[in-house]
């Protein structure tokens, strides 16, 4: 059979299987299984097949994963975030737009010390947005930066997302973490530059309104109270692996540690909070690791039969720059992320694009990073993107859906230029990590 057949086949019944409402994993491990008996050689491909899940899941580099969304469960449920929120608060005085700022700030602190960009949107929305509609904030200026700041989570360190696909790309953990910090921070300076300049012309949009400003030493005291730990906790995570003391798995095993001291200083840390955190991060744990496993299977059944090969030897005939054919696959990614959600998208585009970028002699940190920023993009794109139903669940009573359509699109048109700066000028993304351990 030709591998263009076999492609349409495994997609094609990939997408009747979520059609009919089966989980994402299961479809991926129906396909699998299916694919190993016929191109392996019936039971022995079983066999092998059972050895390839075995063998995604039990590297070391995997042990990252469960340990950071440890990370975000203690720290979602303890309250740390909160009283982050107030110490901030402290320091924003009359800005443009000040609010939609500490949603900024709050978002890019709350995405270093977790990876779930649901749970920040979530955190920030209930923090936020009663205040907002009180002070007269326009829904535009209220619920698009909450989602594009929650969104971070995924885009800077520690993100769990980041983990799993560098695991299913098969680079370097330590160096995507390391890498997609500056491209986070960037976004994080392009959000406050729009709020702060839309809301100086446009200022109906943001009312002022007098704010009671608290003495430098209060303010200094809450700042190394409440946020100058929570950097240390960030460093643990990233600066480790960046000064090259520890790799990720050792520097997450210390972040989550720190997560737990943090709690405990804070008087949060009990058994209620310890057994629901860990509950709840089994869960997830075990949903992303089936997703590693079905796309690692994925991976190698393409490799088999010849598509991923084919793919790649298709996309070098044709006459077009590699850059063209980047943009195209990004390109796909955000029509893709209008409907589904992005470890979906990464199930169903790494094992065809990687093989793709290493033929092309592209560097995959690089475009591992673009594609990140374009998984971000799908958790606020209409009509389904998981963060609108998330800022939906908390905003205002009266929000319909159409305002929180709305409110998204300004944001996605500045992940989009952030995203047009990463594929122009490449040392964005690859300058961080050149410097780990030197």
């Amino acid at each position: 059979m030709d591998w263009q057949w076999t492609l349409i086949i495994f997609f094609g019944g990939f997408l009747v299987l979520m059609a009919l409402g089966m989980p994402i994993a299961f479809a991926f491990l129906a396909i699998n299984t299916v694919a190993c008996y016929v191109f392996w050689n019936g039971a022995a491909g079983l066999t092998q097949l059972a050895h390839s899940v075995g063998s995604s899941v039990t590297h070391f580099s995997i042990v990252s994963v469960p340990l950071f969304v440890i990370m975000g469960e203690v720290m979602f449920r303890s309250g740390i975030a909160s009283r982050m929120m107030d110490a901030l608060d402290a320091w924003f005085g009359r800005l443009p737009g000040r609010l939609a700022l500490m949603s900024v700030a709050g978002g890019t602190v709350f995405a270093g010390l977790t990876g779930s960009g649901a749970a920040a949107t979530a955190m920030l929305g209930k923090l936020l947005v009663p205040d907002m509609e009180k002070r007269g904030y326009a829904k535009s200026m209220s619920l698009g930066p909450i989602m594009g700041a929650g969104g971070l989570a995924i885009m800077i360190p520690p993100s769990a997302l980041a983990v799993l696909l560098a695991a299913l790309g098969q680079f370097s953990v330590g160096e995507f973490l390391v890498a997609i910090v500056v491209p986070g921070l960037l976004m994080s300076v392009a959000y406050a530059i729009y709020i702060m300049v839309r809301c100086s012309v446009q200022k109906n949009l943001a009312p002022a309104y007098a704010v009671e400003t608290a003495p430098l030493s209060v303010r200094l005291r809450d700042t190394v109270v409440y946020i100058f730990p929570l950097f240390v906790v960030m460093f643990l995570v990233v600066g480790l692996i960046f000064l090259g003391i520890a790799t990720p798995s050792e520097s997450a095993a210390l972040g989550a540690l720190g997560t737990f001291v943090l709690a405990a200083m804070y008087g949060a840390l009990t058994k209620d909070l310890i057994k629901k955190s860990m509950l709840s991060s089994m869960r997830i744990t075990v949903m992303l690791l089936m997703i590693v496993t079905g796309s690692t299977a994925f991976s190698q059944v393409l490799a088999f039969t010849g598509a991923s090969s084919g793919l790649a030897e298709l996309a070098i005939s044709i006459d077009a720059p590699p850059m063209v054919i980047v943009v195209c696959m990004q390109l796909i990614m955000i029509v893709m992320g209008m409907f589904m959600e992005p470890l979906s998208i990464m199930m169903l585009t790494v094992p065809i694009f990687f093989p793709v970028i290493k033929a092309l002699g592209l560097n995959e940190i690089w475009f591992a990073a673009i594609m990140l920023l374009n998984m971000e993009m799908a958790t606020i794109s209409p009509p389904f993107g998981l963060n609108l139903f998330v800022m939906l669940g908390v905003a205002p009573k009266g929000t319909t859906m159409g305002d929180v359509y709305a409110a998204s699109i300004p944001f996605l048109l500045l992940d989009a230029a952030v995203m047009a700066i990463l594929l122009v000028y490449p040392p964005v993304v690859l300058w961080l990590p050149s410097l780990i351990g030197s």
